[in-house]
């Protein structure tokens, strides 16, 4: 995996958490622990956007196309 420099800045008290984890071999050096935070962030986002979109289903509408499409390839299911 490629990777690229970024430069950013931390509130001087986040520095000296995120050293001391980095001294106390939590991550092995500041770049890595903010790769896993970041990275951790978004994938939360991304499972809270799903989660969002998920609660705009009607879910008696996608129980009734669910049953409707079951019933329907019920009969061309293949015995085992």
């Amino acid at each position: 995996m490629s990777t690229t420099k970024v430069a950013i800045t931390l509130d001087e008290n986040l520095l000296k958490r995120l050293d001391r984890l980095v001294k106390n071999r939590i991550f092995e050096n500041r770049s890595r622990a903010i790769q896993e935070a970041v990275s951790e962030k978004l994938a939360r986002l991304e499972r809270s956007r799903l989660a969002r979109e998920c609660a705009k289903l009607d879910r008696n509408f996608e129980q009734t196309m669910a049953e409707e499409g079951l019933s329907v390839e019920a009969g061309e299911w293949p015995e085992y």
